[in-house]
């Protein structure tokens, strides 16, 4: 979307957090629920009524919330499915008409081959791609919130790969972030991940599984197998391996 363009990470998910607030502030006004924001994966979290843009006080403590961003947050007491009251996260998330374009657009785009148009219609769906970057047959990326889905240049993300921004925990319970893959990546076919920053000239070998065992993957390093081991760039030669945390 063209609001979410030529924007860091740190300004899309500050973005896309303050929307969400302002969503669930409404709805939880007509449902009668209370929803809390939390900036790790667990714990209770801040009620977002205090996070309320449209007062004084609010507008202070939604700043002081984001300040610094982080990279994932935790919503939570959406309440669970059989509660009549209950909120449903996809709603909190984006209107209706936006979420159902989504769907058929992540559906037409895992049909295409990659090409520069098909580059180009992740861009109109909100991905940031990077030059000359390659996305494979059946590559689903995540229709939650495309916008926090980065891909530097010159990367190869190979076919039935799998790229999500959010996980949601049940009961009322979801946590979304951003995902980051360098430049001069290699994403090996049907390799899985979640919230991560992959940095530049990592390779991840077919059927890798990244999240939620990595957070972050440093530049140049080979990860492969499930859960993965992880081989550093200068540590090719002597086939030592290590996490990278």
């Amino acid at each position: 979307m063209r609001k979410y363009r030529d924007k860091s990470p740190e300004e899309i998910i500050k973005m896309v957090t303050m929307e969400m607030i302002d969503r669930g502030i409404k709805l939880g006004r007509k449902k009668g629920r209370t929803l809390y924001i939390s900036k790790t994966s667990g714990g209770k979290g801040v009620d977002i009524n205090t996070l309320d843009a449209r007062t004084e006080s609010g507008r202070a403590n939604l700043e002081a919330f984001l300040t610094p961003v982080k990279r994932h947050y935790t919503f939570s007491g959406l309440g669970e499915p059989e509660e009549k009251n209950a909120i449903n996260w996809r709603v909190l998330n984006v209107p209706t008409g936006r979420r159902i374009l989504l769907v058929f657009q992540v559906a037409f785009s895992m049909l295409l081959k990659g090409s520069p148009f098909k580059n180009k219609f992740f861009r109109w769906m909100g991905v940031h791609i990077g030059r000359n970057t390659e996305i494979m047959l059946f590559v689903w990326l995540d229709h939650f919130r495309p916008e926090l889905i980065f891909i530097g240049d010159h990367t190869l993300i190979g076919a039935f790969s799998r790229v999500t921004v959010h996980a949601y925990e049940g009961c009322g319970r979801f946590r979304y972030g951003l995902v980051e893959i360098g430049s001069h990546c290699t994403i090996g076919a049907g390799t899985g991940m979640g919230v991560i920053k992959v940095e530049d000239e990592v390779r991840t070998l077919p059927g890798t599984t990244l999240s939620p065992y990595l957070l972050r993957v440093r530049k140049g390093s080979v990860v492969g197998w499930n859960p993965p081991s992880v081989q550093r760039a200068e540590e090719a030669d002597s086939k030592d391996t290590s996490t990278v945390q």
